[in-house]
């Protein structure tokens, strides 16, 4: 062995997942939120074929990086959220 970590368990893939959502719902606004949520589920697609134990904790591992960039992002785009709400929000509110 060389002392590489185990690959991540099912489970441990769909908490990073649901991880990602739940941190995309945090950006006040409908555009950044929107491609957050689209560029999770590209990427979770896109790695939904690795075999390779190797390749899939690479991905996890970028997975987890990504998490901690979007988490302070969403902090960071808190403080500066547009005054006003977006039309989609609005729209989005009434349906």
């Amino acid at each position: 062995m060389t002392g590489a970590s185990p690959p991540p368990s099912v489970a441990e893939i769909r908490s990073l997942f649901r991880s990602l959502l739940r941190v995309a719902r945090q950006f006040p606004d409908y555009n950044i939120r929107e491609y957050t949520k689209r560029r999770t589920i590209d990427a979770f697609r896109q790695n939904s074929t690795l075999s390779d134990p190797s390749s899939v904790s690479s991905a996890f591992s970028h997975g987890k990086s990504q998490l901690e960039v979007a988490k302070r992002q969403a902090v960071v785009y808190s403080l500066y959220a547009p005054p006003l709400r977006s039309i989609m929000d609005l729209q989005q509110r009434t349906s």
